[in-house]
């Protein structure tokens, strides 16, 4: 126990070897972590996908420096992880619930127009909307689009006019 106690440290006074090697304990458990989340937790980035993000960094991150117990923190995590499971789980089985978290894609642009009303339900100005279209479908030209949406994740996306 004394060994555990040299090489990881005891609460908030660490110094720089025990930090790492914390580190380096958090990162290994926070790959497996990851892994159980799977991969849309660092892949999709909806809304969902970034609480776990940021929960996961900022729990794993007290375990480092020390300014919680080790073992609660992983099990903190895990928790997280099996709720992030589980809501992913209710979003892919009950449409009902994947609108109620992750919300519609949104209208933008048909037939020649802007859909004022939806751009500003999404936030959007028309200068925003034209980085998407030149993203997305690789023109300025809007006579080649026939539609635009804001996506649930946010992303905005054209539909080519088909020829």
């Amino acid at each position: 126990m004394d060994l555990l106690v040299k090489i990881f440290g005891e609460g908030k006074d660490l110094n720089a070897l025990q930090m790492s090697c914390r580190g380096i304990v958090v990162f290994l458990i926070a790959l497996v972590l990851i892994r159980i989340s799977g991969r849309r937790s660092f892949g999709v980035r909806g809304p969902l996908d970034n609480i776990i993000t940021i929960s996961l960094g900022a729990v794993l991150s007290r375990a480092i420096v020390g300014a919680s117990a080790f073992l609660p923190v992983i099990i903190a995590c895990a928790v997280i992880v099996a709720l992030h499971r589980g809501v992913a789980w209710l979003i892919i089985n009950h449409e009902a619930f994947a609108k109620l978290v992750q919300g519609e894609k949104i209208l933008l642009y048909e037939n020649g127009k802007f859909i004022e009303q939806n751009m500003k339900r999404a936030q959007l100005n028309h200068e925003d909307l034209m980085q998407g279209v030149r993203k997305s479908a690789l023109t300025e030209d809007m006579s080649k689009i026939s539609k635009v949406y804001i996506e649930r994740n946010g992303e905005i996306t054209a539909v080519k006019k088909t020829e």
